[in-house]
C-alpha cells in the first residue's frame, strides 16, 4: 500500500453511518452515437467509513497479463463479487438495489455483479478501453460505478477521436455509463505523479456483462 496520506473529505460526514442520497440529482450527459453518462457527486454519504471496510475486508488479488510478449503486473488490485456472494458492506447492497429500481425502465433487468478495483496510489491506473466482453459487445447496457476514497479522474473519449469528458470520482461519487457507451466510447483512469491516497471503484453490472 502507498505511503501517501489519505485526506478524508470534510463534506463526507454521516453521524448515523453511511447512507445513500436521492438519485433525483443525477445529471445526464448525452454523448454521440446513442451513448450517455449519468453523474451524481457524493451519492454515498459517509463513504470514508465504507472505504475503511473495503480496504480491510475485501480479499484483494494481484493479476498479471500478457503485453507485447511479456507478462506484466496489472496496475491495480481486483476482486469480483457474483450475484450470490455477499457484498462487503451493507450500503453496497442497498446501492445495488437502489440503482436497479431507478434504472429499471431503461435497463429492464437487475444489476447483479460487483467488480471492484483498488487503485493504491497514483501509479495504479487502467488504460483506455470499453467493457466489450459478454453481451456488452453487441447490446446496449449499463455499468454503474461508485467510487470511494481519493478522487481520480475518469476520462472518456469517443472511439475514433473527438472531444472527451472528465469526471473526478471519489468520496461516494456515482457515474453510470449507458446506451452504446461501452461500444462507441472508451474510458480510462490515468496515472498521476502527484501524491494521492487509495481509491476503490465498485462497478455494478447486469448478468452476462463483463
Amino acid at each position: 500500500m502507498s505511503g501517501a496520506a489519505y485526506q478524508p473529505s470534510m463534506l463526507d460526514l454521516a453521524a448515523d453511518g453511511p447512507s445513500l442520497g436521492p438519485l433525483a440529482g443525477l445529471r445526464r450527459h448525452p454523448l454521440t452515437r446513442g451513448a450517455w453518462v449519468d453523474h451524481l457527486p457524493g451519492w454515498v454519504r459517509g463513504s470514508d467509513a465504507v472505504l475503511d471496510v473495503l480496504l480491510a475486508d475485501v480479499p484483494w488479488r494481484a493479476e498479471r497479463r500478457t503485453m507485447y510478449d511479456a507478462r506484466v503486473d496489472v496496475p491495480r488490485l481486483l476482486c469480483w463479487y457474483s450475484g450470490h456472494r455477499e457484498l462487503p458492506h451493507p450500503v453496497l447492497t442497498r446501492a445495488r438495489a437502489a440503482l436497479t429500481a431507478h434504472y429499471a425502465p431503461e435497463l429492464g433487468e437487475p444489476f447483479v455483479t460487483a467488480g471492484m478495483c483498488l487503485y493504491r496510489d497514483g501509479r495504479d491506473s487502467v488504460a483506455w478501453h470499453g467493457d466489450t466482453l459478454g453481451r456488452s459487445a453487441h447490446t446496449d447496457t449499463m455499468v454503474a460505478i461508485v467510487s470511494f476514497g481519493a478522487p481520480r479522474p475518469l476520462l472518456l473519449r469517443p472511439r475514433g477521436g473527438g472531444p472527451g469528458l472528465r469526471f473526478p470520482l471519489g468520496h461516494g461519487d456515482l457515474v453510470v455509463m449507458g446506451g452504446s457507451c461501452q461500444r462507441t466510447w472508451e474510458h480510462a483512469i490515468p496515472k498521476t505523479a502527484r501524491p494521492v491516497g487509495p481509491r476503490v471503484s465498485v462497478q455494478f453490472r447486469p448478468a452476462g456483462v463483463a
